[in-house]
Order: structure tokens, then C-alpha cells, then sequence
């Protein structure tokens, strides 16, 4: 068993992480697998994490939702370059509560709320204009009343089985160390770079 808590070990190079990088701290790939087997990787943005795991809100619809949906195992990757560090992270994604996900979109930037609605993602769309054309209509349609969740529109928690922090050093021999859960635990070991 490990005497690490990788959790708390994220959360502090999180914390680190907030304070060193530019912006976006909180950007990690995800990779999902699609129908086919293929790999399929992009960008999306840390909202919360714990013990529980790492959450990340996105349109069920959208080719991530739909290859999550399918298979739900996914693997998150952080690289934070001014600090030289890489967390991996590798599990099971499981739908957040219709609570959370209310709460969340609550908070969002109003923009971001009517963009939940005007946005089929992943879809193909002839022109930009008729994405803006959207917005306009929606904005018109809510005014200044609640704009509700969009019942497409909710996040995942991706539920650590594995987490690898990495840290750079010197003639590439870069430090790793490798969480894998099991049942009493976390089990701890290096790995060579």
C-alpha cells in the first residue's frame, strides 16, 4: 500500500499549477475510443476533482458524449510546461447527478448557457453565420429569464483506476510514479523514464 495519496498529491500540483501556468491550469486531453477502435483525443476543462474523481462538463451529443456513452473508459492527460510536470490519469466515466450538472450550468456565463443550446456539437454546420443566427435567436427566446440545462448537456466523473505523475529532469531521466487502485487502496511504484 502506498503512503501517498495520489488524490492530495494531484490537488497540490493543481495548486501549483494555478499559480505557474498562464492560463487554462485546468486544460487536460481526453482520450475516449470510438466505435471503430480508433483513438480520439481533444481539449476540455477540469471542473472539479476529489476522491471521487475528475469531472468534466460536455454535450452528450457531442462525439466524446457519444463514444463515453458506448465505452466509458477514458484516459485524462495534464501537462503543466512551466512546472515541467504530466499527470495521467486513466478510468471509468460515469454521468454526474442531475444536481451537479444543474448546479454547474448554473454558474456558467450566461453566453456559455445559450451556447449549450445553439451548438449541435460535432455536427457539421453549412456557416458560421447560422451558429451566431442561433444565438440571436435563442438570446431573444430566453431574454432575461432562466435559460435551463439543455437535457443533452450534463458531465462526466472519471473515476481513477491508475494516476502517473510525471516530473521532468535532467539527460531525460525523468522521475514516474505510477498509482494503480486496488482493493485496500492505492498501490505506489516507479517506473523507469
Amino acid at each position: 500500500m502506498s503512503k501517498i495519496d495520489p488524490i492530495a498529491q494531484f490537488s497540490a500540483w493543481f495548486g501549483d499549477a494555478i499559480e505557474a501556468e498562464p492560463s487554462n491550469a485546468n486544460a487536460m486531453t481526453l482520450a475516449t475510443v470510438a466505435a471503430d477502435g480508433r483513438p480520439s483525443t481533444r481539449m476540455v476543462l477540469l471542473k472539479e476533482h476529489d476522491a471521487q474523481g475528475f469531472v468534466f462538463y460536455t454535450n452528450f451529443n457531442s462525439q466524446k458524449g457519444r463514444e463515453l456513452i458506448a465505452n466509458p473508459y477514458a484516459s485524462l492527460c495534464f501537462y503543466w510546461k512551466s512546472l515541467g510536470r504530466q499527470v495521467r490519469v486513466a478510468g471509468k466515466a460515469s454521468r454526474v447527478s442531475d444536481a451537479e450538472a444543474d448546479a454547474y450550468y448554473a454558474s456558467r456565463p450566461r453566453g456559455s448557457r445559450i451556447g449549450a443550446w445553439a451548438s449541435e456539437q460535432s455536427q457539421p454546420v453549412e456557416s458560421r453565420d447560422i451558429l451566431e443566427a442561433r444565438v440571436r435567436d435563442l438570446t431573444a427566446k430566453y431574454g432575461d429569464g432562466e435559460i435551463p440545462r439543455p437535457p443533452h448537456w450534463s458531465g462526466f466523473r472519471v473515476v481513477p483506476d491508475r494516476i502517473e505523475f510525471w516530473t521532468d529532469r535532467p539527460d531525460r531521466l525523468h522521475d514516474r510514479q505510477l498509482f494503480v487502485r486496488t482493493t485496500d487502496g492505492w498501490s505506489e511504484q516507479r517506473l523507469q523514464p
